[in-house]
């Protein structure tokens, strides 16, 4: 059976965010990507990041690092052990140019030889399962994806995920799926496709095509999280519902309560101005005008409590 995963993303995937997903489906779940520097766990953001207030019923604690040597993703992966992590996964994939510029995330793709000796060192260290996320390639005359796949699995990484574009490409343009089709081919590990994944219609082509375990959605999850339970019901009858306009809006509302608990009054309001208006964004399409006029109007408010309230009064009255 295909394994549908939350994929990571930093700011967006947090536990609220995580919690829901789960609830609607996603068969995996992974933080917030860490960096593998633990001096800096200390933070207010990476406690944030490594901080899950909802359960995971015991077993499904996987903490995403990027580094950049040896040494410091070693110690990484000592430190996720410590803290109960059921596993890991290196980020060799994370376009972002405050990344790429210390040379982590799909930097690595350039130094293949660096991408084996890191791999290495993590999987000797762990004492559990390892994965690796990454792309196709630093740009199109280096898309090294099948020799950082063998890579991969000759160093003992338990699970192989490839977004469908190169570092180059950043969002742009459409994922390719050619090269992620042909990795599944040469692998005996699981490989996990990722990139434009927005449609359990998208998904089940993807999955035809390439013939991988399952896929990662990151992006098309936002505003929608009830897409995990329409996947699983496409790739198992061929069709698959709506979710009721009441299913959608008690969601919002327990997505929002989830914010406040995990951040507080003050930051909770403001994280939950970017959840809020990716729902508006998919719920409400056809009225454009009024959703900027009530985007502005939650955006002012500063307490979560009115934030609330508003947001609730404003669901009841579409469903009128």
């Amino acid at each position: 059976m295909h394994k549908i995963v939350l994929s990571p993303m930093a700011g967006i995937t947090d536990a609220p965010f995580r919690y829901i997903s789960r609830k609607y489906g996603a068969d995996v779940t992974i933080s917030e990507m860490l960096t593998a520097q633990t001096h800096l766990w200390d933070s207010a953001k990476s406690a944030q990041r490594l901080r899950d207030d909802f359960a995971y019923n015991g077993s499904n604690k996987i903490i995403q690092i990027a580094g950049a040597s040896e040494d410091v993703i070693t110690d990484a992966v000592m430190h996720c052990q410590s803290i109960g992590a059921s596993a890991i996964e290196i980020n060799m994939g994370c376009p972002a140019k405050k990344v790429c510029n210390v040379l982590a995330g799909s930097a690595l793709l350039k130094d293949e030889k660096l991408v084996a000796n890191i791999l290495k060192a993590a999987v000797t260290a762990a004492k559990i399962p390892v994965m690796l996320k990454t792309r196709l390639g630093w740009d199109n005359n280096q898309q090294n994806i099948l020799t950082i796949a063998k890579i991969a699995q000759d160093s003992g990484i338990t699970s192989l995920t490839i977004h469908g574009r190169n570092r180059c490409d950043l969002y742009n343009g459409e994922a390719r799926y050619e090269l992620i089709a042909q990795a599944k081919q040469q692998l005996f590990i699981p490989v996990f496709a990722n990139g434009d994944m927005t449609t359990p219609e998208k998904v089940k082509q993807v999955l035809d095509y390439t013939g991988t375990d399952g896929v990662y959605i990151g992006r098309g999850t936002l505003g929608q999280p009830w897409i995990f339970r329409q996947i699983k019901e496409h790739l198992a009858t061929g069709s698959y519902r709506d979710i009721s306009s009441e299913g959608k809006y008690s969601t919002i509302l327990e997505h929002l309560t989830l914010i406040y608990q995990h951040y507080g009054e003050y930051m909770g309001c403001r994280i939950a101005r970017k959840h809020i208006k990716w729902y508006w964004q998919k719920l409400f399409i056809d009225s454009a005008d009024d959703l900027n006029g009530e985007l502005a109007k939650i955006n002012q408010i500063e307490s979560s409590t009115e934030q609330y309230q508003l947001v609730k009064s404003i669901l009841e009255s579409r469903l009128v």
